[in-house]
């Protein structure tokens, strides 16, 4: 499984109103739907200010071309976020545990 941060590190969106937004990759990351693993994708706007929303989308990759996918169900949302929460939980843990390494 390839991780989309290591081939780029921002994304433009192209909006409703088609206006177009840079956001930076945080991270690729799996959730499981339905006993499905699917891949995520999580995206911070370049220009975020503290109160910033972060974007969640379902995320597919076909060779070169990037899908992304809005998620429309409120459950599959609320597995996404949970799931990303617990990344950002093991990656503060795993930044502490190095911390106390040094």
């Amino acid at each position: 499984m390839k991780d989309y941060e290591d081939v780029c590190d921002q994304i433009t969106l192209t909006l409703d109103d088609d206006s177009e937004l840079l956001c930076d990759v945080i991270a690729t990351f799996p959730a499981t739907i339905n006993g499905k693993e699917q891949m995520y994708i999580a995206l911070l706007p370049t220009d975020a200010t503290p109160e910033s929303e972060i974007f969640l989308y379902r995320f597919f990759e076909d060779g070169e071309d990037i899908d992304l996918q809005n998620i429309e169900d409120d459950e599959e949302f609320e597995i996404v976020s949970d799931a990303f929460d617990e990344l950002l939980d093991e990656e503060e843990f795993d930044s502490l545990m190095e911390d106390d390494e040094e």
